[in-house]
């Protein structure tokens, strides 16, 4: 690979995605693109509908997802918040460099294999939103730590035991301690968490006997407050940020440049700015951190119903940039016909796929009269009214919902502008 002038180790990583051959991995693309770097299929600006492309294939609007990514950095800065998205959504280092360029203060994953893909394209900032014990992880994170002096990461802490099991993994090897921020359950039979302010306490002081840990604030994810409507979600992130009150005057932040307080799902991110900006001033300056992360793709689903855009229409609205394209094989009778996509192709695990649009011809119209009923591993069921005109050979455009669970179902994703016209291609690594 030619290096271009004042390249970076993390530009080259993202370069060598485009010098990956295409072939019969990944699903969707044309045959006779096979032997084709990603790089020179894009260069050729191929049609979605007319240039080779085989159904099922699923793709994102180029538009839409430059909207969304414009959108979140926008909201962030209007509402004083730094923004690290949760990459575990797309699990796609393209994306993640985009979302940096919008302004993003770093990336937010769940996993420590998530942990090493970032790494591997060169993200600086992670904060690991979950618990982290595994001590092989720890100590490849503390190598990363003692070798980048830029490298910045935090995880959460729930537990005295977790904290002992870090220490245990990290001790004689860490060149400076691990930040950690204790994790505020969302309330009784939420996930993971601690229950009470003073179990908080109790690990806090855990992390303060550890010499290689380092307390770095509080967080949590609002959510999973119990039976959430905008009440108990302002008076649990209320609660939230009485905790890192109460820690920085019980002088546990001491030493900090910065304390973390963190929160923010794709649901209440509303919530999240109206309660952080309500942060009073503590012994160092709050880095206010939320991590949303469907918005990227957003949906037509899921997220569309339970959007805070929704709430505030007034901020701007998020557009789903997902659509699956499979084609009619089957019109048994006039009240039902089949898909050649299913349960391998589409989201399914919140709503089955949403009939959008019926292509034939080189002309688009409504998929009036089609709905989804079932998926089976490779079809789709589709009921048919009297109106719905659906013949064997039409393409159907399918929105979905639950980005996290659409995008880990292909390695290579087409981004397509309006007219069809491919211009990238989007690689995960799941």
């Amino acid at each position: 690979m030619a290096v271009e002038p004042g390249s970076t180790p993390a530009t080259e990583a993202l370069a060598r995605l485009t010098e990956e051959r295409v072939d019969h991995r990944f699903r969707g693309l044309p045959p006779d693109a096979d032997g084709l770097t990603v790089a020179e299929l894009a260069a050729q600006r191929r049609n979605l509908f007319t240039d080779g492309f085989t159904t099922p294939v699923l793709a994102l609007s180029a538009e839409r997802l430059e909207h969304n990514l414009r959108l979140m950095a926008t909201y962030a800065t209007r509402h004083g918040l730094a923004f690290a998205p949760h990459g575990k959504t797309t699990m796609a280092p393209q994306l993640f460099r985009r979302q940096i360029e919008h302004g993003a203060w770093g990336i937010t994953l769940a996993v420590p294999h998530q942990v090493r893909v970032a790494r591997a394209f060169g993200t600086q900032r992670i904060f690991l939103a979950n618990e982290l014990v595994d001590a092989a992880a720890l100590r490849w994170i503390a190598g990363e730590l003692a070798t980048d002096p830029s490298f910045e990461f935090v995880c959460y802490v729930d537990s005295v035991r977790g904290v002992e099991l870090m220490h245990a993994a990290l001790r004689g090897g860490t060149a400076r301690p691990l930040d950690v921020v204790v994790e505020l359950a969302a309330g009784e039979g939420a996930r993971t968490g601690v229950r009470t302010e003073a179990e908080c306490a109790a690990i806090a002081d855990a992390v303060a006997a550890a010499p290689t840990l380092r307390l770095a604030g509080v967080a949590g994810y609002e959510g999973e407050v119990p039976e959430a409507d905008p009440e108990r979600v302002h008076a649990w992130l209320r609660r939230l940020v009485a905790l890192a009150v109460d820690f920085d005057k019980a002088g546990r932040f001491q030493g900090l440049d910065e304390i973390v307080v963190s929160a923010g799902g794709s649901a209440w991110f509303d919530a999240v700015a109206d309660v952080f900006a309500d942060i009073p001033g503590l012994s160092a300056p709050v880095l206010k951190l939320l991590r949303s992360g469907a918005y990227v793709s957003h949906d037509d689903g899921h997220y569309r119903r339970l959007t805070p855009f929704n709430r505030v229409s007034e901020e701007g609205a998020l557009e789903p940039a997902f659509r699956l394209w499979a084609q009619v094989v089957s019109r048994p009778t006039r009240e039902q016909a089949f898909v050649n996509a299913g349960k391998r192709d589409a989201a399914y695990d919140l709503d089955l796929p949403f009939a959008q649009v019926v292509r034939r011809g080189g002309t688009q119209r409504p998929a009036t009269g089609v709905e989804v009923t079932a998926l089976s591993d490779q079809h789709a069921w589709l009921r048919t009214t009297p109106e719905a005109d659906l013949e064997v050979g039409d393409w159907l455009g399918m929105g979905l919902s639950h980005p996290c669970t659409s995008f880990d179902k292909w390695q290579l994703i087409p981004v397509a502008e309006a007219d069809g016209t491919v211009v990238d291609y989007i690689r995960t690594f799941f």
